[in-house]
């Protein structure tokens, strides 16, 4: 039952979540809310674990809470839900693309799909945003006590950092190296 469960629940995320990995984060928000599978901290660190990891943040975040949910069977019954909406549409576009490339509809409708996938990502930056600087979600942003001055610090040393022509030329990867060394210092500091 929970295998169906998954793939449900990851299939509705797939079909809705236009935009990529990141617009995928409001609807794992409410996943997680709605049936206790991860909690809000817990997210945070599948975004960075995503975002460091090679492959789509969505499939990756999926593929993770199948995991921990129901181990490999459920990380692959997740990840196949959430790739099959994508697969299905895919196929159907293919199918009458030649048909109707030219439908000024059409393109009208894909140029009105990009503010809602910008609104999705922009939710998805305010949540991550309340987890890291105040360890809520965007719910309990109301009622703010206190603020971490740790990802504060960290954001300011990395901006002033980066703007130094010389680490800017640094390969990518340098950078997610760093950043990963530095978030378990910062862990362990605590």
């Amino acid at each position: 039952m929970i295998y169906l469960v998954l793939f449900w629940e990851f299939f509705k995320v797939g079909l809705f979540a236009v935009g990529g990995g990141l617009a995928t984060l409001p609807f794992l928000s409410s996943l997680g809310a709605r049936t206790g599978w991860f909690t809000q901290g817990m997210l945070a660190d599948m975004v960075a674990v995503s975002e460091s990891t090679p492959g789509p943040i969505g499939v990756n975040m999926a593929t993770y809470v199948g995991f921990t949910t129901a181990g490999v069977p459920g990380a692959v019954v997740a990840t196949i839900g959430l790739i099959t909406p994508s697969v299905i549409i895919i196929l159907i576009i293919a199918g009458f693309l030649e048909k109707f490339r030219q439908n000024k509809y059409v393109d009208q409708a894909f140029y009105g799909i990009r503010p809602a996938s910008t609104a999705l990502i922009t939710a998805a930056l305010i949540g991550l945003m309340a987890i890291s600087l105040f360890g809520t979600s965007t719910a309990g942003l109301l009622h703010i006590t206190s603020i971490s001055i740790k990802p504060l610090i960290l954001f300011a040393v990395l901006m002033a950092v980066t703007n130094i022509k010389k680490v800017r030329d640094l390969h990518p990867i340098v950078f997610i190296a760093a950043s990963a060394v530095i978030g378990i210092i910062f862990r362990f500091a605590e």
